[in-house]
Protein backbone atom coordinates (compact mmCIF):
# COMPACT_ATOMS: atom_id res chain seq x y z
CA UNK A 1 0.00 0.00 0.00
CA UNK A 2 2.86 2.36 0.74
CA UNK A 3 4.46 1.95 -2.38
CA UNK A 4 1.07 2.49 -3.90
CA UNK A 5 0.66 5.53 -1.51
CA UNK A 6 3.91 6.45 -3.04
CA UNK A 7 3.37 5.96 -6.49
CA UNK A 8 -0.14 7.63 -7.04
CA UNK A 9 0.21 10.22 -4.72
CA UNK A 10 1.32 13.73 -7.76
CA UNK A 11 -1.87 12.26 -9.79
CA UNK A 12 -4.74 12.39 -6.53
CA UNK A 13 -6.01 14.21 -4.40
CA UNK A 14 -5.55 13.72 -0.45
CA UNK A 15 -8.97 14.13 0.94
CA UNK A 16 -10.19 15.28 3.88
CA UNK A 17 -11.79 13.40 6.92
CA UNK A 18 -15.20 15.36 8.60
CA UNK A 19 -16.82 14.99 11.57
CA UNK A 20 -20.38 14.12 11.59
CA UNK A 21 -22.21 15.01 14.99
CA UNK A 22 -25.51 14.15 13.08
CA UNK A 23 -24.60 10.55 12.64
CA UNK A 24 -22.79 10.60 15.94
CA UNK A 25 -25.94 11.11 17.75
CA UNK A 26 -27.36 7.92 16.54
CA UNK A 27 -25.05 5.62 18.26
CA UNK A 28 -22.59 7.66 20.70
CA UNK A 29 -19.45 6.73 18.46
CA UNK A 30 -17.02 9.45 17.42
CA UNK A 31 -18.14 9.25 13.45
CA UNK A 32 -15.50 10.82 11.04
CA UNK A 33 -16.39 10.55 6.99
CA UNK A 34 -13.92 9.88 4.67
CA UNK A 35 -14.81 12.46 1.92
CA UNK A 36 -13.54 10.64 -1.77
CA UNK A 37 -16.40 11.90 -3.01
CA UNK A 38 -14.15 15.38 -3.34
CA UNK A 39 -11.52 13.03 -5.11
CA UNK A 40 -10.36 14.39 -8.31
CA UNK A 41 -13.02 12.64 -10.72
CA UNK A 42 -15.49 11.85 -7.79
CA UNK A 43 -14.85 8.75 -6.61
CA UNK A 44 -11.98 6.62 -4.52
CA UNK A 45 -11.76 4.36 -8.46
CA UNK A 46 -8.88 6.84 -9.04
CA UNK A 47 -6.56 5.75 -6.64
CA UNK A 48 -6.92 1.97 -8.19
CA UNK A 49 -6.81 3.41 -11.57
CA UNK A 50 -3.87 5.63 -11.18
CA UNK A 51 -1.58 2.57 -9.38
CA UNK A 52 -2.30 -0.07 -12.32
CA UNK A 53 -1.23 2.67 -15.39
CA UNK A 54 1.98 4.03 -13.52
CA UNK A 55 2.73 0.17 -12.64
CA UNK A 56 2.89 -0.72 -16.80
CA UNK A 57 5.87 -0.04 -18.49
CA UNK A 58 6.38 3.05 -20.69
CA UNK A 59 5.62 0.22 -23.99
CA UNK A 60 2.15 -0.85 -22.04
CA UNK A 61 1.15 3.20 -21.71
CA UNK A 62 2.22 3.92 -25.61
CA UNK A 63 0.33 1.06 -26.80
CA UNK A 64 -3.17 2.52 -24.71
CA UNK A 65 -5.03 0.54 -22.38
CA UNK A 66 -8.45 -1.33 -22.47
CA UNK A 67 -10.66 -1.50 -19.14
CA UNK A 68 -14.46 -2.61 -17.71
CA UNK A 69 -16.42 -0.45 -15.55
CA UNK A 70 -19.82 0.08 -14.22
CA UNK A 71 -19.17 3.85 -14.47
CA UNK A 72 -16.59 5.75 -12.06
CA UNK A 73 -13.58 3.12 -13.05
CA UNK A 74 -14.01 4.21 -16.09
CA UNK A 75 -14.18 7.54 -15.66
CA UNK A 76 -10.73 7.44 -13.43
CA UNK A 77 -9.37 5.19 -16.15
CA UNK A 78 -10.08 8.05 -18.45
CA UNK A 79 -8.61 10.68 -16.22
CA UNK A 80 -5.58 8.54 -16.15
CA UNK A 81 -4.96 8.06 -19.49
CA UNK A 82 -5.74 11.93 -20.31
CA UNK A 83 -3.21 12.59 -17.54
CA UNK A 84 -0.24 10.05 -18.62
CA UNK A 85 -1.01 11.20 -22.63
CA UNK A 86 -2.12 7.55 -24.08
CA UNK A 87 -5.54 6.12 -25.42
CA UNK A 88 -7.82 4.19 -24.16
CA UNK A 89 -11.11 1.87 -24.47
CA UNK A 90 -13.78 1.40 -21.57
CA UNK A 91 -16.26 -1.11 -21.72
CA UNK A 92 -19.58 -0.59 -19.78
CA UNK A 93 -22.89 -2.20 -19.24
CA UNK A 94 -25.45 -0.86 -21.55
CA UNK A 95 -27.50 0.40 -18.82
CA UNK A 96 -24.60 2.35 -17.24
CA UNK A 97 -25.29 5.65 -15.62
CA UNK A 98 -25.42 8.20 -18.18
CA UNK A 99 -23.51 10.94 -16.10
CA UNK A 100 -20.35 8.60 -15.94
CA UNK A 101 -20.76 7.36 -19.52
CA UNK A 102 -20.88 11.43 -20.60
CA UNK A 103 -17.64 11.72 -18.00
CA UNK A 104 -15.94 9.21 -19.53
CA UNK A 105 -16.12 10.72 -23.23
CA UNK A 106 -15.66 14.01 -21.90
CA UNK A 107 -11.86 13.18 -21.49
CA UNK A 108 -11.61 11.67 -24.79
CA UNK A 109 -12.05 8.09 -24.12
CA UNK A 110 -14.05 5.22 -26.51
CA UNK A 111 -16.94 4.18 -24.83
CA UNK A 112 -18.35 0.27 -25.27
CA UNK A 113 -21.26 -0.77 -24.22
CA UNK A 114 -22.47 -4.08 -23.73
CA UNK A 115 -25.91 -5.61 -23.10
CA UNK A 116 -26.22 -7.60 -19.70
CA UNK A 117 -24.06 -7.80 -16.54
CA UNK A 118 -21.36 -5.96 -15.71
CA UNK A 119 -19.21 -9.43 -15.79
CA UNK A 120 -19.83 -10.19 -19.69
CA UNK A 121 -18.31 -5.95 -19.97
CA UNK A 122 -15.63 -7.07 -18.09
CA UNK A 123 -15.00 -10.85 -20.56
CA UNK A 124 -15.53 -8.47 -23.68
CA UNK A 125 -12.83 -6.10 -22.32
CA UNK A 126 -10.91 -8.83 -21.13
CA UNK A 127 -11.36 -10.73 -24.83
CA UNK A 128 -10.63 -6.78 -26.93
CA UNK A 129 -6.92 -6.42 -24.59
CA UNK A 130 -5.85 -10.16 -25.62
CA UNK A 131 -6.93 -9.44 -29.46
CA UNK A 132 -5.39 -5.97 -29.49
CA UNK A 133 -2.30 -6.51 -27.57
CA UNK A 134 -3.56 -4.12 -24.85
CA UNK A 135 -2.81 -3.86 -20.99
CA UNK A 136 -6.39 -4.80 -19.44
CA UNK A 137 -7.06 -2.81 -16.09
CA UNK A 138 -9.93 -4.77 -13.93
CA UNK A 139 -11.91 -2.22 -12.07
CA UNK A 140 -11.14 -4.77 -8.72
CA UNK A 141 -9.37 -8.12 -9.86
CA UNK A 142 -6.07 -6.37 -9.65
CA UNK A 143 -3.30 -6.71 -7.10
CA UNK A 144 -2.01 -3.11 -8.00
CA UNK A 145 -5.75 -1.92 -8.51
CA UNK A 146 -6.74 -3.23 -4.95
CA UNK A 147 -3.14 -1.55 -3.56
CA UNK A 148 -4.24 1.72 -5.11
CA UNK A 149 -7.83 1.75 -3.40
CA UNK A 150 -6.34 0.96 -0.34
CA UNK A 151 -4.37 4.15 0.04
CA UNK A 152 -7.56 4.97 1.51
CA UNK A 153 -6.27 3.37 4.27
CA UNK A 154 -2.88 4.93 4.80
CA UNK A 155 -4.67 8.68 4.46
CA UNK A 156 -7.37 7.55 7.61
CA UNK A 157 -4.23 5.86 9.73
CA UNK A 158 -2.36 9.37 9.40
CA UNK A 159 -5.57 11.26 9.61
CA UNK A 160 -7.24 9.87 12.60
CA UNK A 161 -5.84 8.87 16.28
CA UNK A 162 -6.78 5.61 15.84
CA UNK A 163 -10.03 3.62 14.65
CA UNK A 164 -12.20 1.25 15.72
CA UNK A 165 -15.14 0.80 12.85
CA UNK A 166 -14.97 1.27 9.57
CA UNK A 167 -18.23 0.62 7.20
CA UNK A 168 -17.66 0.17 3.49
CA UNK A 169 -19.96 0.00 0.42
CA UNK A 170 -18.80 -3.59 -1.13
CA UNK A 171 -19.69 -4.46 -4.87
CA UNK A 172 -16.30 -6.12 -6.35
CA UNK A 173 -14.41 -5.53 -3.59
CA UNK A 174 -11.38 -3.97 -4.45
CA UNK A 175 -12.14 -0.94 -2.08
CA UNK A 176 -12.69 -2.95 0.90
CA UNK A 177 -9.92 -5.36 0.73
CA UNK A 178 -7.41 -2.68 0.19
CA UNK A 179 -8.25 -0.50 2.88
CA UNK A 180 -9.04 -3.32 5.27
CA UNK A 181 -5.39 -4.98 4.64
CA UNK A 182 -4.05 -1.50 5.40
CA UNK A 183 -5.38 -0.78 8.16
CA UNK A 184 -5.40 -4.22 10.21
CA UNK A 185 -1.55 -4.39 9.92
CA UNK A 186 -1.25 -1.80 12.00
CA UNK A 187 -3.81 -2.92 14.34
CA UNK A 188 -5.62 -6.49 13.67
CA UNK A 189 -8.53 -5.39 16.29
CA UNK A 190 -10.03 -2.98 13.49
CA UNK A 191 -13.49 -3.97 12.30
CA UNK A 192 -14.40 -4.03 9.22
CA UNK A 193 -18.10 -3.82 7.72
CA UNK A 194 -18.97 -4.30 4.35
CA UNK A 195 -22.41 -2.71 2.81
CA UNK A 196 -24.25 -4.39 0.04
CA UNK A 197 -27.44 -3.31 -1.40
CA UNK A 198 -30.28 -6.11 -0.90
CA UNK A 199 -31.08 -5.49 -4.94
CA UNK A 200 -27.19 -6.18 -5.80
CA UNK A 201 -25.33 -8.40 -3.16
CA UNK A 202 -23.15 -10.36 -5.59
CA UNK A 203 -19.85 -10.19 -3.41
CA UNK A 204 -22.07 -10.63 -0.31
CA UNK A 205 -24.02 -14.15 -0.95
CA UNK A 206 -20.55 -15.06 -2.73
CA UNK A 207 -18.43 -15.01 0.37
CA UNK A 208 -20.82 -16.87 2.59
CA UNK A 209 -20.83 -19.49 -0.19
CA UNK A 210 -17.03 -19.48 -0.60
CA UNK A 211 -17.02 -19.34 -4.43
CA UNK A 212 -18.15 -16.53 -7.03
CA UNK A 213 -21.72 -16.73 -7.82
CA UNK A 214 -23.68 -15.75 -10.48
CA UNK A 215 -26.72 -14.06 -9.42
CA UNK A 216 -29.33 -11.53 -11.01
CA UNK A 217 -29.04 -8.00 -9.88
CA UNK A 218 -32.11 -5.41 -9.43
CA UNK A 219 -32.04 -1.76 -10.19
CA UNK A 220 -30.45 0.36 -7.20
CA UNK A 221 -29.39 3.46 -6.52
CA UNK A 222 -25.76 2.07 -5.71
CA UNK A 223 -25.47 1.52 -9.42
CA UNK A 224 -21.52 1.84 -8.61
CA UNK A 225 -21.35 -1.73 -6.72
CA UNK A 226 -23.92 -3.08 -8.81
CA UNK A 227 -23.56 -7.00 -10.71
CA UNK A 228 -21.33 -9.41 -11.38
CA UNK A 229 -18.00 -10.75 -9.67
CA UNK A 230 -15.58 -12.20 -12.25
CA UNK A 231 -14.97 -15.82 -11.79
CA UNK A 232 -11.48 -16.03 -9.97
CA UNK A 233 -11.54 -12.72 -8.58
CA UNK A 234 -8.86 -12.45 -6.04
CA UNK A 235 -11.08 -10.14 -3.63
CA UNK A 236 -13.40 -13.40 -2.78
CA UNK A 237 -10.51 -14.59 -0.24
CA UNK A 238 -9.37 -10.62 0.39
CA UNK A 239 -12.63 -10.09 2.02
CA UNK A 240 -13.18 -13.95 3.09
CA UNK A 241 -9.98 -12.85 5.31
CA UNK A 242 -10.24 -9.12 6.04
CA UNK A 243 -13.98 -8.34 6.40
CA UNK A 244 -15.47 -8.91 10.20
CA UNK A 245 -19.32 -8.16 9.26
CA UNK A 246 -21.67 -8.20 6.17
CA UNK A 247 -24.80 -5.86 5.96
CA UNK A 248 -27.65 -5.55 3.71
CA UNK A 249 -29.38 -2.17 3.46
CA UNK A 250 -32.77 -1.47 1.24
CA UNK A 251 -33.16 0.79 -1.19
CA UNK A 252 -34.86 3.25 1.20
CA UNK A 253 -31.86 2.83 3.41
CA UNK A 254 -29.86 4.10 0.66
CA UNK A 255 -32.09 6.75 0.17
CA UNK A 256 -32.68 8.20 3.49
CA UNK A 257 -29.10 7.70 4.29
CA UNK A 258 -27.89 10.27 1.15
CA UNK A 259 -30.74 12.66 2.20
CA UNK A 260 -29.21 12.71 5.82
CA UNK A 261 -25.54 13.51 4.17
CA UNK A 262 -26.72 15.91 1.46
CA UNK A 263 -28.72 18.02 3.87
CA UNK A 264 -26.52 17.78 7.58
CA UNK A 265 -22.75 18.16 5.32
CA UNK A 266 -24.12 19.72 2.07
CA UNK A 267 -22.11 17.67 0.43
CA UNK A 268 -23.33 15.64 -3.02
CA UNK A 269 -23.08 11.69 -3.09
CA UNK A 270 -24.03 8.67 -4.75
CA UNK A 271 -25.79 5.66 -3.92
CA UNK A 272 -22.99 3.51 -3.09
CA UNK A 273 -21.40 6.10 -0.58
CA UNK A 274 -25.13 6.19 1.00
CA UNK A 275 -25.14 2.34 1.38
CA UNK A 276 -22.06 2.61 3.66
CA UNK A 277 -23.98 5.43 5.85
CA UNK A 278 -27.02 3.05 5.47
CA UNK A 279 -25.19 0.48 6.99
CA UNK A 280 -23.72 2.24 10.06
CA UNK A 281 -27.42 3.72 10.74
CA UNK A 282 -28.77 0.16 10.67
CA UNK A 283 -25.97 -1.09 13.14
CA UNK A 284 -26.93 2.63 15.31
CA UNK A 285 -30.48 1.04 15.61
CA UNK A 286 -29.77 -2.29 16.68
CA UNK A 287 -26.02 -2.14 18.02
CA UNK A 288 -26.06 1.00 19.46
CA UNK A 289 -24.37 0.15 22.79
CA UNK A 290 -21.49 -1.55 20.81
CA UNK A 291 -21.13 1.50 18.79
CA UNK A 292 -20.47 4.08 21.65
CA UNK A 293 -17.73 6.04 22.41
CA UNK A 294 -15.47 4.11 19.18
CA UNK A 295 -14.05 5.51 16.57
CA UNK A 296 -15.83 5.02 13.53
CA UNK A 297 -15.54 5.84 10.53
CA UNK A 298 -17.66 5.94 6.83
CA UNK A 299 -16.23 6.02 3.60
CA UNK A 300 -18.24 8.64 1.27
CA UNK A 301 -16.75 6.65 -1.94
CA UNK A 302 -17.82 8.88 -4.98
CA UNK A 303 -20.62 11.55 -5.77
CA UNK A 304 -21.13 10.74 -9.54
CA UNK A 305 -25.00 10.57 -9.46
CA UNK A 306 -27.06 11.22 -12.27
CA UNK A 307 -29.41 14.48 -12.16
CA UNK A 308 -32.62 12.64 -12.65
CA UNK A 309 -31.86 10.07 -10.25
CA UNK A 310 -30.67 12.73 -7.64
CA UNK A 311 -34.33 14.13 -8.00
CA UNK A 312 -36.02 11.35 -7.53
CA UNK A 313 -33.59 10.98 -4.23
CA UNK A 314 -34.24 14.47 -2.87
Amino acid sequence: MLAAEARIRPYIRETPVETSAVLGRKSGARVFLKLENFQLTGSFKLRGAMSKLLALTPEQQQRGVVAASSGNFGVAVAHGVQTLGTRGVVFVPADASPAKIDAIRERGVEVRQEDGDCVLSEAKARKYSEDNGLAYLSPYNDPQVVGGQGTIGVELARQLDGIDVVYIALGGGGLISGVAGYLKSLDERVEIVACSSEHSKVMHESVAAGRVLELDSQPTLSDGTAGGVEQGAITLELCRRLVDRYLLVSEDDIRDAMRLIIGHHHVLIEGAAGVAVAGYLQDAEHRAEQLANRRVAIILCGANIAMPTLKGVL
